[in-house]
């Protein structure tokens, strides 16, 4: 519990700092960890992004509203540069977009999910908390990616003249 009381306090500054230095870190046992060399590569391929998202307000400001409003806009701007990106590599690879939707936009959104299942797989004893991940993600996707569309088309659809 102390240690999330010292991070919701961090200021804007440090979040900066934290973004660009790259140093040992404690586990939860207290025991100091070296970086290795994948995590250094990444860390030099994504600073730019730690960077860009270090512009969110601090948790601890305005009770977290701005945190939030902040990091939805960027989901946001996020995901209108994925969508860009992705057609046009559908175009030029001479892809319809509904075909580019399916593979690029769906493999983007499913391959973290698979990552923090496969941490949590490999981190907990039972895997509880990876089969956890795994049905949860899956339910958001599907119950989102159909039973939210079908409620927009009910309320157009409802408003529209018969005939």
């Amino acid at each position: 519990m102390k240690r999330i009381q010292n991070e919701e306090k961090i200021t804007w500054s440090q979040q900066f700092k934290n973004a660009t230095m790259l140093h040992p870190s404690k586990n939860e046992d207290g025991v100091i960890e070296n970086i290795s060399g994948v995590e250094a590569v990444l860390h030099f391929f994504s600073i730019g992004w730690k960077v860009l998202f270090s512009l969110c307000p601090p948790p601890h400001m305005g009770g977290g509203i701005p945190c939030f409003i902040a990091a939805i806009c960027f989901v946001g701007l996020l995901t209108a540069i994925v969508g860009e990106v992705a057609g046009a590599m559908g175009c030029v690879m001479g892809l319809k977009p509904g075909v580019t939707a399916i593979t690029f936009v769906a493999i983007g959104t499913s391959l973290p999910d698979t990552f923090a299942s496969m941490t949590a797989a490999r981190d907990s004893f039972s895997a509880d908390s990876a089969v956890g991940n795994i049905t949860g993600s899956n339910s958001v996707n599907v119950f989102l990616g159909l039973g939210l569309p079908w409620v927009i088309a009910v309320i157009y659809m409802s408003g529209e003249p018969e005939g």
